[in-house]
C-alpha cells in the first residue's frame, strides 16, 4: 500500500517539477521579449516590459517552489555527506536518520509559519507596491503547501531508509 501510495506521489512532484519547467520557459520568453522590446522600436507596442524584473522575480520563486519536492525525492538537493563517508556504515544510517528526523520537523516547522504568514497576510490585506500592485498572499501561499510536499517525502524517505541497507544512502554522493 505504502509503495502505491509513494508511486502515485513521485508523479504529483514530477508533474510539479514539469509546471516549474513551464515556468521557466515562460520566464525565459517575458525577459527575452522584455530585452527585444527595449531595442527595437515596434510600433503599437511599449519599449520594453517595465514589470518583466519583477514578474521574473515572482518566477524565479515558483520555479524553486515547484521543483523542490521533486529534487529532494530525486535525491539532487545539496547534500554534504563527507562524515557519511568517513564513518562506519551502520552510524552513518543513523546520522542518515537524525537528518531526516530533522528535515522533517524544519519543514513542519516552516509549513505552519508560513501558513501563518500568508493567512496573517491575507486577513490584513498587505500589498506589495513595485511595477504591479499584488496582495502579499499571493507570493507567501505557495511556501506552506511546498513544505507539506517536502514533510511528506521525507517520511517516504524514511521508509526507504528503513527497507533499505544499514549504510548511508547512495543518492547525491560526492565521495566513492
Amino acid at each position: 500500500m505504502i509503495d502505491r501510495v509513494s508511486s502515485v506521489y513521485g508523479r504529483l512532484l514530477a508533474g510539479l517539477a514539469l509546471v516549474g519547467c513551464a515556468v521557466l520557459m515562460a520566464m525565459t520568453i517575458i525577459i527575452v521579449a522584455d530585452v527585444a522590446l527595449r531595442n527595437v522600436a515596434v510600433p503599437g507596442l511599449p519599449r520594453g516590459l517595465a514589470w518583466s524584473n519583477e514578474i521574473s522575480e515572482l518566477m524565479l520563486y515558483l520555479i524553486t517552489m515547484c521543483v523542490a519536492p521533486w529534487l529532494l525525492r530525486q535525491g539532487q538537493h545539496i547534500r554534504v555527506d563527507i562524515l557519511l563517508q568517513a564513518v562506519p556504515r551502520q552510524l552513518a544510517w543513523y546520522f542518515e536518520w537524525v537528518g531526516d528526523v530533522v528535515g522533517f520537523a524544519c519543514c513542519v516547522v516552516i509549513a505552519w509559519y508560513g501558513a501563518h504568514a500568508a493567512w496573517s497576510s491575507y486577513v490584513s490585506g498587505a500589498v506589495n507596491i513595485k511595477t504591479l500592485v499584488t496582495p502579499e498572499w499571493w507570493g507567501l501561499a505557495p511556501l506552506p503547501f511546498v513544505f507539506v510536499l517536502l514533510a511528506i517525502e521525507m517520511i517516504f524517505r524514511m521508509v526507504r531508509l528503513h527497507r533499505g541497507e544499514r549504510g548511508p544512502r547512495h543518492d547525491a554522493v560526492s565521495a566513492a
